[in-house]
């Protein structure tokens, strides 16, 4: 029966790391396509107003994009939680 511990511990650690992998790589590419057009539309802004907008806009997209990743973080901990709890 204790075999059985020692699965589901290593199984919710798995389960752990796979969804911080998962969860962490649709939000780099999110960011890393968000600041790529913010740089290019940041050479073709006219004046100043235009660009801290932009600027503005940019870092409100991001915290937007980061927050899945956040999920996933907290789905991680939870299952390290749980796993090391298992009796």
């Amino acid at each position: 029966m204790d075999d059985m511990v020692y699965y589901a511990k290593a199984a919710a650690y798995l389960a752990a790391g796979i969804v911080m992998g998962i969860g962490a790589l649709g939000p780099a590419l999110g960011q890393g396509l968000i600041g790529a057009k913010a740089c290019e539309n940041l050479i073709k802004a006219p004046n100043d107003e235009v660009s801290s907008k932009l600027r503005t806009t940019m870092l409100m997209a991001m915290g937007l994009v980061e927050t899945s990743a956040i999920y996933a973080f907290i789905i991680a901990i939870w299952l390290i939680i749980v796993g090391t709890n298992l009796s």
